[in-house]
């Protein structure tokens, strides 16, 4: 499968409903994949909602939230058995304030791992253990594999973590041993750079994902041809309005990050991106999503 495969598998095991679309085909099939499944339980009731709705087809899994565990990835693979199309990935997780499932290092005095802009500084650094990083990814997906019963179908990251280097490489080696048809998540956008000076944070994961793509490519892993879903998360944000712009010129398998969720206690002591992901629910489950995909000539089936 080459890097910018045209339709990404969502299971290996499926291979009829893996096949890429007809040229003539009147749809583009999207990932509109859900992060942080596991992060707590109104987020993970909320993905398990919109799966079964048919308003997201694919999810990837917080494996190290202390919310997460067998009987959340249960539910979920009961939701799914009888669907075809749908992706579960993992959502490899290295940032505060989860804590690692090894003896990862570096970590903060409370043990977690250390906040996304110091771990984004040390995957830069020469001395940074590679080793340590591999057996955390590992561990991760040895973990990932104990809740579903398989491997992952795709790998992503939290706060983007599998695309900075060293990180990358531990992730494309272990999508190689243990799931050589799976993919992984990169970010770059169709939209040209000038175009959205607006949105540095989508810029740097762009930029890295750059670099991720053409790794991948030497490990033999696919990547989604195209990525959207960044926006700046204000308390005014509004996800619909965002939405349409994140259609605009996707090709046939690109993905469409969203993070739809129900504000609970748990969800407030781990993340501070909270009504939002509110937001991005009643949009996803209002009749105004699936109208807009039609008219735009997208499908997630």
């Amino acid at each position: 499968m080459t890097e910018d495969a045209q339709s990404l598998s969502a299971g290996s095991t499926d291979q009829a409903a893996n096949a890429p679309a007809a040229p003539d085909s009147p749809t583009r099939r999207i990932w509109l994949c859900a992060d942080d499944y596991g992060i707590s339980p109104g987020v993970s009731a909320a993905i398990r909602e919109l799966i079964t709705r048919g308003r997201l087809n694919a999810t990837s899994a917080m494996v190290v939230a202390p919310s997460f565990g067998p009987s959340t990835a249960l539910q979920l693979s009961m939701r799914t058995a009888n669907m075809t199309g749908v992706a579960i990935g993992l959502h490899l997780t290295m940032t505060a304030p989860f804590r690692p499932l090894t003896a990862f290092a570096p970590v903060t005095k409370d043990g977690t791992f250390l906040p996304i802009s110091d771990m984004f500084v040390r995957a830069f650094w020469p001395r940074f253990d590679r080793a340590l990083v591999a057996r955390e990814v590992e561990a991760q997906i040895e973990a990932f594999v104990a809740a579903f019963g398989r491997p992952p179908d795709f790998v992503d990251g939290h706060h983007h973590v599998h695309l900075l280097p060293r990180i990358s490489e531990a992730v494309l080696a272990a999508i190689k041993r243990v799931n050589p048809a799976a993919w992984a998540r990169q970010c770059s956008q169709v939209t040209p750079l000038a175009a959205r000076l607006h949105d540095r944070k989508g810029i740097v994961i762009d930029l890295l994902s750059r670099r991720f793509r053409a790794r991948a490519k030497t490990f033999g892993v696919a990547t989604n041809p195209a990525f959207a879903g960044t926006y700046r998360f204000r308390p005014d944000a509004t996800f619909a309005g965002f939405f349409p712009n994140f259609l605009d010129g996707l090709p046939e398998g690109s993905v469409i990050m969203c993070h739809p969720g129900f504000v609970d206690v748990e969800l407030e002591r781990l993340d501070w991106v909270t009504t939002l992901r509110e937001k991005e629910f009643a949009f996803l489950a209002s009749d105004e999503f699936p109208a807009l995909l039609a008219a735009r000539g997208f499908s997630l089936a």
